[in-house]
């Protein structure tokens, strides 16, 4: 709060002439025409004298200024500091908790994005009760409202703390009468499919979220969280940004001038190096994933003579 006394410079006690006599003062010295640093000092001058110079403002300014706490309402103020809604009565909504599930995915399905189907185990509302449970009634500890206020100090120093109603557990209803289809729980499992857009590039660890798809609780839907994992297939790896495949040759196939590699884009026809070194791989410039390369891994298998 303002110091609106010692903005105009005068004392608490003040009359009503000394303290027009001193914003009078002050005005012409802040006054931004003749003081052109003034201008915010001039503000904050008339500002206060709006108030000191009218008894009724006056009478209040120094009622708050004195008791800073009078009429505060503690519940509201904490409300307000933790970004609660003061107006919801009972516990606070939490909203329903992820679902995570797995999808396996291929390097080439990274590589080339697209659609695939997943089918999960999922929670939804009771057809019979939507979700309620059953029939409640108004819970009679707490009178609906889900917590009590309880009162701390006196004067001044009042503070207003809220606790949760321990027999609705801060619902506000109490359950009477269990639904006979799923016997309260207020939901059922079922078999969901959908098909899930793979984008391009996507790799082990990274997320896909989709809101709503998820199992229903807390009187809401939660969201479906898609856990990817890379799983190597058909020879193909992916390392980071760079595909990678495993070529597997015999004795004669060695012996050739170009290997036929498959690739997601079309195969390829690779000239053979002329000495092959499994332990060096084959590397083509930009035909791996954005930004990365395409690599072939020579692998030696062969049946040696007994």
């Amino acid at each position: 709060m303002k110091n609106y006394y010692k903005i105009l410079e005068v004392e608490e006690n003040a009359s009503e002439d000394e303290i027009k006599k001193s914003y009078r003062n002050l005005s012409k010295r802040f006054h931004p025409d003749i003081n052109p640093d003034g201008a915010e000092k001039f503000k904050e001058i008339n500002e206060a004298y709006e108030v000191l110079g009218d008894r009724e403002k006056r009478a209040q300014y120094n009622n708050q200024k004195s008791n800073p706490y009078q009429g505060t309402n503690f519940e509201s103020f904490f409300d307000n500091m933790f970004g609660r809604n003061p107006h919801f009565q009972g516990q606070r909504p939490r909203h329903a908790p992820d679902k995570v599930v797995r999808l396996q995915v291929s390097p080439i399905e990274s590589y080339l994005g697209g659609e695939k189907e997943i089918q999960y185990s999922r929670d939804i509302p009771c057809n019979s009760c939507q979700g309620n449970g059953g029939q409640h009634q108004t819970c009679g500890s707490c009178g609906g409202q889900g917590f009590f206020i309880k009162t701390f100090g006196t004067g001044f120093m009042v503070q207003q703390i809220r606790t949760i109603c321990g027999n609705c557990n801060g619902q506000g209803t109490i359950l009477v009468e269990r639904c006979y289809l799923c016997g309260g729980k207020g939901t059922s499992q079922t078999i969901h499919s959908i098909r899930v857009k793979v984008p391009q590039g996507i790799d082990s660890g990274q997320f896909l979220k989709l809101p709503n798809l998820g199992d229903f609780k807390n009187g809401g839907m939660g969201d479906l969280v898609i856990q990817v994992e890379m799983v190597p297939k058909d020879g193909f790896e992916k390392i980071n940004s760079d595909l990678v495949y495993n070529l597997t040759l015999n004795l004669e196939q060695i012996q050739n001038d170009k290997f036929l590699i498959p690739h997601p884009d079309g195969d390829l026809n690779l000239q053979a190096p002329k000495i092959i070194d499994t332990s060096k791989p084959l590397r083509l410039r930009g035909k791996g994933y954005k930004g990365g390369d395409f690599y072939v891994k020579l692998n030696l298998k062969f049946e040696r003579p007994i």
